[in-house]
């Protein structure tokens, strides 16, 4: 799973991308949310977790799950920068 080092790194590598939004594209990602099912699955395999009962297929798509959601977390918290500084504009 992806750790705090790791978040910051990809943090970092985003900057770039972040500086290419416009405000339709921030709005669209702040956005976002996670589908049912997806969210559902997610629950499944957080619960396994949990009580220690993830074969290894299961842990490796939890942990896609869980690098996915970083990687929208902070697309997310840029794009969100991105409307409030235009909003101070």
């Amino acid at each position: 799973m992806q750790n705090g080092h790791g978040s910051a790194v990809l943090d970092e590598m985003l900057e770039p991308v972040s500086r290419c939004f416009g405000l339709e594209t921030a709005r669209a990602l702040s956005s976002l949310r996670v589908g049912e099912r997806a969210q559902a699955r997610v629950e499944e395999l957080a619960e396994k977790c949990n009580e220690g009962q993830l074969t290894p297929d299961e842990r490796a798509e939890y942990e896609a799950y869980v690098q996915a959601s970083t990687l929208i977390g902070i697309l997310q918290a840029k794009a969100r920068r991105v409307l409030t500084q235009a909003k101070s504009s």
